[in-house]
């Protein structure tokens, strides 16, 4: 199949015949687009749209799961704390767990004089008051605990008064909690996984984690949102009595003075 192409040259005009494949010869009606089997097809669009969608939900679940892969595999595996305990005085760390999570710290004093060994004592409660760590006239220790109740824990040290130095004591705790207390290597030991396995076992720990802080996150947002609405309630009808009895006190006085003015013959 033929078509013309019109070329314009300094001297004359003329028609110089040029051919197309037939593909393009195909798809070149733009006037009448419904005799091109691309839009006469109306399938092959429908084939087309829903490969498009497919492919785009699909880069789309993929970027979501790298991304959340890589937000994980950077997670902090726990914090480390330098505390400066005071000569006199007592220096504190908490942090706010939920039930049932595993706690693992190690803490240890930066000597300051190595000839003399300085020592401290630490101890950590629960929400409740409730000791569950002790130690007294130690440079290093390691408390663990799993959670029984919810709240703030707290780890208090304070010197034995044998430290004689000039500034304050350097304390280093090596705080972790959740998953980054868990022992991995006995785990793949136990299990027998490594590589690959073991980094997807900590990967589905740390998402479980997530989903147990988010179960905690919604329930307090629970009790707060139920707090709040008590709160408000209770506010209200404080105000509805207080604004009743300055009316009811007005009224009384109003009857008073009018009596009283009345039995005096002024009105």
């Amino acid at each position: 199949m033929f078509s013309f192409k019109r070329t314009i040259n300094q001297s004359s005009r003329k028609l110089i015949p040029i051919s197309y494949p037939p593909c393009l010869v195909q798809h070149a009606d733009p006037i009448h687009p419904s005799s091109n089997s691309l839009f006469s097809d109306p399938l092959a669009v429908g084939d087309m749209s829903g490969n498009a969608d497919l492919r785009r939900s699909f880069m789309f679940r993929s970027a979501v799961f790298v991304v959340l892969l890589w937000g994980l595999s950077n997670a902090p595996a726990g914090d480390a704390i330098w505390l400066n305990v005071p000569k006199t005085g007592t220096k504190c760390v908490s942090e706010e767990i939920q039930s049932n999570v595993v706690v693992l710290a190690d803490y240890v004093v930066v000597p300051v004089d190595h000839d003399h060994a300085t020592t401290i004592s630490a101890k950590v409660t629960s929400p409740y008051g409730n000791n569950l760590h002790h130690k007294e006239n130690v440079t290093h220790g390691q408390f663990a605990f799993t959670t029984q109740e919810a709240g703030n824990y707290l780890a208090c040290f304070w010197s034995d008064g044998q430290y004689h130095g000039s500034g304050e004591l350097s304390v280093n705790i090596d705080w972790k909690t959740g998953i980054a207390a868990k022992d991995w290597e006995s785990v793949a030991r136990k299990e027998k996984i490594e590589g690959v396995e073991l980094e997807l076992a900590k990967l589905e720990a740390a998402v479980e984690a997530i989903h147990n802080n988010l179960i905690y996150m919604k329930g307090r947002e629970s009790e707060l949102r139920t707090t709040s609405e008590t709160t408000n309630a209770r506010v209200a009808w404080f105000s509805i009595m207080s604004l009743g009895i300055c009316i009811a006190v007005s009224c009384l006085q109003i009857w008073y003075l009018k009596r009283y003015f009345q039995k005096k013959k002024l009105i």
